[in-house]
Protein backbone atom coordinates (compact mmCIF):
# COMPACT_ATOMS: atom_id res chain seq x y z
CA UNK A 1 0.00 0.00 0.00
CA UNK A 2 2.89 2.34 0.82
CA UNK A 3 4.39 1.87 -2.64
CA UNK A 4 1.08 2.63 -4.38
CA UNK A 5 0.65 5.81 -2.34
CA UNK A 6 4.05 7.00 -3.56
CA UNK A 7 3.05 6.02 -7.10
CA UNK A 8 -0.14 8.11 -6.97
CA UNK A 9 1.70 11.11 -5.53
CA UNK A 10 4.16 10.99 -8.44
CA UNK A 11 1.56 10.17 -11.11
CA UNK A 12 -0.85 13.05 -10.55
CA UNK A 13 1.54 15.95 -11.36
CA UNK A 14 2.79 14.09 -14.42
CA UNK A 15 -0.77 13.62 -15.67
CA UNK A 16 -1.32 17.33 -15.11
CA UNK A 17 1.84 18.08 -17.10
CA UNK A 18 0.65 15.84 -19.95
CA UNK A 19 -2.70 17.65 -20.06
CA UNK A 20 -0.92 21.03 -20.04
CA UNK A 21 1.46 19.94 -22.83
CA UNK A 22 -1.45 18.80 -24.99
CA UNK A 23 -3.25 22.10 -24.48
CA UNK A 24 -0.02 24.02 -25.05
CA UNK A 25 0.64 22.54 -28.49
CA UNK A 26 -2.94 23.25 -29.59
CA UNK A 27 -2.98 26.85 -28.40
CA UNK A 28 0.52 27.61 -29.71
CA UNK A 29 -0.23 26.17 -33.14
CA UNK A 30 -3.55 28.01 -33.26
CA UNK A 31 -1.84 31.30 -32.36
CA UNK A 32 0.88 31.12 -35.02
CA UNK A 33 -1.41 29.56 -37.62
CA UNK A 34 -2.94 33.05 -37.77
CA UNK A 35 0.46 34.60 -38.57
CA UNK A 36 1.27 34.55 -42.30
CA UNK A 37 4.87 33.76 -43.20
CA UNK A 38 6.87 36.25 -45.26
CA UNK A 39 7.35 33.87 -48.23
CA UNK A 40 3.60 33.11 -48.47
CA UNK A 41 4.42 29.42 -48.91
CA UNK A 42 2.02 26.74 -47.71
CA UNK A 43 2.93 23.63 -45.78
CA UNK A 44 2.73 21.64 -49.01
CA UNK A 45 4.96 24.12 -50.89
CA UNK A 46 7.46 24.03 -48.04
CA UNK A 47 7.74 20.24 -47.90
CA UNK A 48 8.16 19.96 -51.67
CA UNK A 49 10.78 22.72 -51.91
CA UNK A 50 12.85 21.52 -48.96
CA UNK A 51 13.05 17.98 -50.33
CA UNK A 52 13.69 18.96 -53.95
CA UNK A 53 16.56 21.27 -53.00
CA UNK A 54 18.16 18.42 -51.03
CA UNK A 55 17.90 15.84 -53.76
CA UNK A 56 14.89 13.97 -52.41
CA UNK A 57 12.53 13.25 -55.30
CA UNK A 58 10.91 9.95 -54.36
CA UNK A 59 8.76 11.15 -51.42
CA UNK A 60 5.17 12.24 -52.04
CA UNK A 61 3.44 14.97 -50.03
CA UNK A 62 -0.16 14.14 -49.16
CA UNK A 63 -3.04 15.65 -47.21
CA UNK A 64 -4.62 13.64 -44.38
CA UNK A 65 -7.65 14.27 -42.22
CA UNK A 66 -7.45 15.81 -38.78
CA UNK A 67 -5.53 18.56 -37.05
CA UNK A 68 -1.87 18.09 -36.11
CA UNK A 69 -1.91 14.58 -37.56
CA UNK A 70 1.22 15.33 -39.58
CA UNK A 71 3.71 12.47 -39.93
CA UNK A 72 6.34 10.93 -42.18
CA UNK A 73 5.73 7.36 -43.35
CA UNK A 74 9.09 5.97 -44.54
CA UNK A 75 7.61 2.61 -45.58
CA UNK A 76 5.22 4.26 -48.06
CA UNK A 77 7.60 7.15 -48.82
CA UNK A 78 5.03 9.76 -47.83
CA UNK A 79 5.08 13.04 -45.95
CA UNK A 80 1.51 13.33 -44.72
CA UNK A 81 0.33 16.80 -43.72
CA UNK A 82 -2.88 17.46 -41.81
CA UNK A 83 -5.70 19.60 -43.15
CA UNK A 84 -4.53 22.47 -40.92
CA UNK A 85 -0.99 22.34 -42.33
CA UNK A 86 -1.23 21.32 -45.99
CA UNK A 87 -2.76 24.46 -47.50
CA UNK A 88 -1.95 27.05 -44.85
CA UNK A 89 0.69 29.72 -45.47
CA UNK A 90 1.27 30.43 -41.78
CA UNK A 91 4.44 30.34 -39.71
CA UNK A 92 3.04 27.36 -37.80
CA UNK A 93 2.22 25.30 -40.88
CA UNK A 94 5.62 25.66 -42.54
CA UNK A 95 7.33 24.86 -39.23
CA UNK A 96 5.38 21.60 -38.89
CA UNK A 97 5.91 20.67 -42.56
CA UNK A 98 9.64 21.33 -42.26
CA UNK A 99 9.77 19.18 -39.13
CA UNK A 100 8.39 16.21 -41.08
CA UNK A 101 10.97 16.84 -43.81
CA UNK A 102 13.53 16.82 -41.00
CA UNK A 103 12.62 13.16 -40.46
CA UNK A 104 13.08 12.54 -44.19
CA UNK A 105 16.58 13.98 -43.96
CA UNK A 106 17.33 11.90 -40.88
CA UNK A 107 16.61 8.78 -42.89
CA UNK A 108 18.62 10.01 -45.86
CA UNK A 109 21.68 10.89 -43.76
CA UNK A 110 21.47 7.76 -41.59
CA UNK A 111 20.89 9.58 -38.31
CA UNK A 112 21.59 6.86 -35.73
CA UNK A 113 18.79 7.54 -33.18
CA UNK A 114 16.30 7.57 -36.07
CA UNK A 115 17.58 4.18 -37.25
CA UNK A 116 17.32 2.77 -33.72
CA UNK A 117 13.76 4.04 -33.37
CA UNK A 118 12.74 2.44 -36.67
CA UNK A 119 14.16 -0.91 -35.52
CA UNK A 120 12.13 -0.64 -32.30
CA UNK A 121 8.83 0.24 -34.02
CA UNK A 122 7.57 -3.29 -34.89
CA UNK A 123 8.80 -4.75 -31.59
CA UNK A 124 7.21 -1.93 -29.64
CA UNK A 125 3.88 -2.22 -31.47
CA UNK A 126 3.59 -5.88 -30.51
CA UNK A 127 4.93 -5.42 -26.99
CA UNK A 128 2.69 -2.47 -26.12
CA UNK A 129 -0.44 -4.43 -27.11
CA UNK A 130 0.53 -7.61 -25.28
CA UNK A 131 2.23 -6.22 -22.17
CA UNK A 132 -0.82 -5.48 -20.03
CA UNK A 133 -2.76 -8.68 -20.91
CA UNK A 134 0.34 -10.78 -20.21
CA UNK A 135 0.89 -9.04 -16.85
CA UNK A 136 -2.76 -9.51 -15.83
CA UNK A 137 -2.73 -13.22 -16.77
CA UNK A 138 0.56 -13.60 -14.94
CA UNK A 139 -0.79 -12.01 -11.76
CA UNK A 140 -3.92 -14.18 -11.81
CA UNK A 141 -1.93 -17.32 -12.48
CA UNK A 142 0.57 -16.41 -9.78
CA UNK A 143 -2.22 -15.91 -7.24
CA UNK A 144 -3.62 -19.34 -8.11
CA UNK A 145 -0.23 -21.01 -7.91
CA UNK A 146 0.59 -19.27 -4.62
CA UNK A 147 -2.56 -20.80 -3.14
CA UNK A 148 -1.58 -24.30 -4.31
CA UNK A 149 2.21 -23.94 -3.77
CA UNK A 150 3.07 -25.16 -7.27
CA UNK A 151 5.76 -23.80 -9.59
CA UNK A 152 5.02 -20.11 -10.16
CA UNK A 153 5.03 -19.65 -13.94
CA UNK A 154 2.70 -16.68 -13.52
CA UNK A 155 5.49 -14.67 -11.93
CA UNK A 156 7.66 -15.20 -14.99
CA UNK A 157 4.77 -14.13 -17.21
CA UNK A 158 4.59 -10.89 -15.22
CA UNK A 159 8.30 -10.31 -15.73
CA UNK A 160 7.90 -10.96 -19.47
CA UNK A 161 5.02 -8.47 -19.67
CA UNK A 162 7.01 -5.83 -17.82
CA UNK A 163 9.92 -6.36 -20.21
CA UNK A 164 7.53 -5.83 -23.14
CA UNK A 165 6.31 -2.59 -21.62
CA UNK A 166 9.91 -1.58 -21.00
CA UNK A 167 10.51 -1.69 -24.75
CA UNK A 168 7.73 0.88 -25.21
CA UNK A 169 9.41 3.13 -22.67
CA UNK A 170 12.75 2.69 -24.43
CA UNK A 171 11.08 3.62 -27.73
CA UNK A 172 9.76 6.85 -26.23
CA UNK A 173 13.19 7.62 -24.78
CA UNK A 174 14.85 7.21 -28.19
CA UNK A 175 12.07 9.29 -29.79
CA UNK A 176 13.08 12.43 -27.86
CA UNK A 177 16.44 13.09 -29.58
CA UNK A 178 14.84 12.16 -32.92
CA UNK A 179 12.11 14.78 -32.52
CA UNK A 180 14.39 17.53 -31.20
CA UNK A 181 16.89 16.89 -34.00
CA UNK A 182 14.12 17.04 -36.64
CA UNK A 183 13.07 20.43 -35.25
CA UNK A 184 16.64 21.77 -35.39
CA UNK A 185 16.94 20.61 -38.98
CA UNK A 186 13.58 22.21 -39.78
CA UNK A 187 14.55 25.67 -38.51
CA UNK A 188 17.87 25.54 -40.32
CA UNK A 189 16.28 24.51 -43.63
CA UNK A 190 13.54 27.15 -43.39
CA UNK A 191 16.09 29.94 -43.07
CA UNK A 192 18.49 28.48 -45.66
CA UNK A 193 15.72 28.28 -48.26
CA UNK A 194 14.26 31.70 -47.44
CA UNK A 195 10.90 30.35 -46.37
CA UNK A 196 11.13 32.05 -42.98
CA UNK A 197 13.12 35.11 -42.04
CA UNK A 198 15.37 35.06 -38.99
CA UNK A 199 12.79 37.23 -37.24
CA UNK A 200 10.12 34.54 -37.80
CA UNK A 201 12.23 31.67 -36.46
CA UNK A 202 11.43 32.32 -32.76
CA UNK A 203 7.72 31.89 -33.51
CA UNK A 204 8.43 28.64 -35.38
CA UNK A 205 10.56 27.51 -32.43
CA UNK A 206 7.64 28.00 -30.06
CA UNK A 207 5.43 25.80 -32.21
CA UNK A 208 8.03 23.04 -32.46
CA UNK A 209 8.95 23.23 -28.77
CA UNK A 210 5.31 22.94 -27.76
CA UNK A 211 4.98 19.85 -29.94
CA UNK A 212 8.13 18.35 -28.41
CA UNK A 213 6.67 18.77 -24.92
CA UNK A 214 4.00 16.21 -25.76
CA UNK A 215 6.76 13.63 -26.36
CA UNK A 216 8.37 14.56 -23.06
CA UNK A 217 5.01 14.11 -21.32
CA UNK A 218 4.47 10.72 -22.97
CA UNK A 219 7.89 9.55 -21.81
CA UNK A 220 7.24 10.68 -18.24
CA UNK A 221 3.87 8.93 -18.12
CA UNK A 222 5.43 5.78 -19.56
CA UNK A 223 8.17 5.87 -16.91
CA UNK A 224 5.59 6.23 -14.17
CA UNK A 225 3.60 3.24 -15.39
CA UNK A 226 6.84 1.29 -15.66
CA UNK A 227 7.51 2.24 -12.03
CA UNK A 228 4.13 0.79 -11.15
CA UNK A 229 5.11 -2.49 -12.72
CA UNK A 230 8.34 -2.45 -10.72
CA UNK A 231 6.19 -2.19 -7.59
CA UNK A 232 4.56 -5.44 -8.69
CA UNK A 233 7.98 -7.06 -8.87
CA UNK A 234 8.74 -5.81 -5.37
CA UNK A 235 5.50 -7.30 -4.13
CA UNK A 236 6.51 -10.69 -5.58
CA UNK A 237 9.91 -10.46 -3.90
CA UNK A 238 8.34 -9.61 -0.55
CA UNK A 239 5.85 -12.47 -0.95
CA UNK A 240 8.58 -14.98 -1.78
CA UNK A 241 10.52 -13.93 1.28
Amino acid sequence: MYFYLIYLVILLPFLAFAAWASAKVSTTYSKYDKVANSSHMTGYDTAVRLMQRRGVNDISVNRVNGSLTDHYNPAKKQVNLSMSTYGSASVASVAVAAHEVGHVMQKKTGYVPYKIRNVLVPITNIGSRLALPVIIVGILLSALVFATSETDYGEWLVYAGIAMYGLSTLFMLVTLPVEFNASRRAKKMLVEDGILSKEEVPAASKVLTAAALTYVASLLISLIYFLRFLFIILSFIRRDK
